[in-house]
């Protein structure tokens, strides 16, 4: 492929906007990653053009509710006239045509779980109105939030335009850029393949790369089949392709008996060409490329089991829809109160200009408030992690807590070494407080790893105690030879530290365990045992370390 990155990714975009604007209900959306501004707005601009004439652009309120979305009762309406009147939902009103999102991040579950019926349907509404429509879900950017997967997943196209520069989003269009491919004589399995070899397991992702693939040969596209491939399939990447197998010598091909490499071939499917695995790869999104060169991710297998935290009813918060209950237990919602009081005055025998509210016609607002992530870094500065090494993870650590800083989230430092444990830095927000306890950070002295760990496990659970998440980052070469009780022997203290990785596994905490040994491995076990995300860095990178805490939060 021609050009640079940027040139690249805006010319996908265009192209899956074209796509995306001659069936917006067959491919389901796009979800848009990109800061608030020109490149955004450039971009809508051109779907509203290129939206078949007539079709609505909706988009779609925040905090809007089941009457809004769906359609209902017309309030007013129905008071006015003293008998029920309906309104059309968002839904129906947006029929062959396309809703924006904005703050996808922050959809509220039950409004993306009738926006995903809705796009399985084609309807919506108690009556079943026609609602074929597609998305496009707006992401703000932000690395520690994401769309519901449910919903995301039934959009063809997702886009990540932070790294195209303004100039290039407001100049003319340009070209779209195609990979002249192998043979397409099956599609079908060509997508499929390419999508096991990239670890998706959805299986709606190579129907829509195959309905992209149809629309682009439609029009005489060369390659349609790879350059679906790109953009459906590549953005949803989960690893990276395994190497392919050493051809087979012939000694060992001699062995092999008459007809069984015949019926292996029929058995087991061709892999893809290396033209077309390295066309897909050129086209996964440099900060997911990041990741999946990092190794992937990895969640506590806990988090979603008994271990995992019940979410605390909220008190206070920005409102996020309504529920029936009792006022004293929460806020009352007025509107949504009358709303479901006014179908049922005739059969009440109420007065006019009067309205009776019985008790099970009372809803209160549902509340959701932002639940704060607490980073507790763990760190190894033992005599083990030369004090070259320590001064890298310190720089690691140091970009961590600027992009903390920003996020308003809080951190913590856990320091192990010599025959113990210490809490340098409790939970705080503030950067400069964090970096005068890792300036003062001393190194030197035997590894006493378990202590580390329960001392950062102690830590976490107060987090959460204190309704917040925690997030666990241990930075060591896994070489524990202080146990507990301060006492020496590797054996003992390998056996105490497997213990409390498993406590940590136990208790549900998202973890990443980051690998500082000069030739790695030695901490692989330990992250086995926590079920923590594994990350070897002979030489520490700050931003590989960053991006692996930004997935696993």
């Amino acid at each position: 492929m021609t050009g640079s990155a940027p040139d690249r990714i805006w010319a996908d975009a265009l192209l899956a906007l074209r796509l995306f604007a001659s069936d917006p209900h067959g491919f389901g959306g796009v979800a848009l990653r990109a800061a608030p501004g020109p490149v955004r707005d450039a971009w809508l601009d051109r779907l509203r053009v290129a939206l078949n004439p007539g079709a609505p652009l909706r988009r779609m309120p925040p905090g809007i509710g089941d009457e809004g979305l769906l359609g209902g009762l017309d309030l007013a309406a129905t008071l006015s006239a003293g008998r029920p009147v309906t309104q059309t939902g968002l839904l129906a009103a947006a029929d062959g045509g396309v809703i924006v999102v904005p703050m996808a991040e922050r959809l509220e579950p039950g409004i993306a779980a009738r926006l995903a019926a809705a796009l399985d349907t084609g309807r919506a509404g108690p009556e079943g109105a026609p609602a074929r429509f597609g998305l496009v879900l707006l992401d703000e950017g932000r690395d520690d939030e994401a769309a519901p997967t449910a919903l995301s997943d039934r959009l063809a196209f997702r886009l990540d335009l932070d790294a195209v520069p303004p100039r290039l989003a407001l100049a003319d269009a340009v070209s779209p850029e195609v990979t002249e491919a192998g043979s397409e004589d099956d599609p079908v399995e060509m997508l499929c393949t390419l999508a096991s070899a990239f670890g998706i397991a959805s299986p709606r992702a190579p129907i829509l790369a195959l309905r992209a693939a149809r629309a682009l040969a439609e029009v005489g596209l060369p390659g349609a089949t790879v350059t679906a491939a790109r953009l459906v399939l590549a953005p949803r990447a989960e690893r990276l392709p395994e190497p392919a197998p050493e051809p087979a010598q012939e000694s060992e091909r001699e062995e092999t008996p008459p007809g069984e490499n015949q019926e292996r071939d029929e058995r087991e499917p061709a892999p893809p060409e290396d033209v077309v695995l390295d066309a897909v790869r050129a086209a996964i999104p440099p900060r997911l490329l990041d990741l999946l060169l990092a190794g992937g991710l990895r969640r506590s297998e806990a988090r979603a089991g008994r271990g995992g935290r019940p979410e605390a009813v909220a008190r206070t918060g920005r409102p996020v829809g309504h529920r029936a209950g009792d006022p004293r237990r929460g806020r009352l919602d007025l509107l949504a109160t009358l709303r479901a009081a006014a179908p049922w005055q005739t059969l009440r025998g109420g007065q006019a200009g009067r309205l009776q509210v019985r008790k099970d016609d009372l809803r209160i607002r549902k509340l959701r408030r932002r639940v704060e992530t607490t980073t507790v870094f763990c760190v190894d500065a033992s005599g083990s992690a030369a004090l070259e090494r320590l001064a890298e993870a310190k720089g690691a650590v140091e970009a961590l807590l600027a992009e903390a800083y920003v996020r308003r989230d809080r951190v913590a430092l856990v320091a192990f070494r010599g025959r113990g444990a210490d809490l340098v830095l409790p939970p705080t927000r503030s950067l400069t407080r964090a970096k005068r306890g890792l300036a003062g950070l001393p190194g030197g002295g035997g590894t006493p790893l378990a202590a580390g760990l329960d001392a950062a496990l102690s830590v976490a659970l107060d987090v959460r105690r204190g309704g917040g998440n925690a997030v666990v980052v241990v930075l060591t070469d896994g070489r524990a030879n202080v146990g507990r009780d301060g006492t020496g022997g590797r054996a003992k203290a390998g056996d105490e530290a497997l213990a409390a990785a498993r406590a940590l596994r136990q208790a549900g905490l998202p973890a990443l365990v980051v690998d500082t040994g000069a030739r790695g491995g030695g901490a692989k076990p330990m992250a086995d045992a926590m079920a923590a995300r594994y990350l070897a860095l002979p030489r520490l990178d700050g931003g590989a370390i960053g991006a692996a805490v930004r997935a696993i939060r």
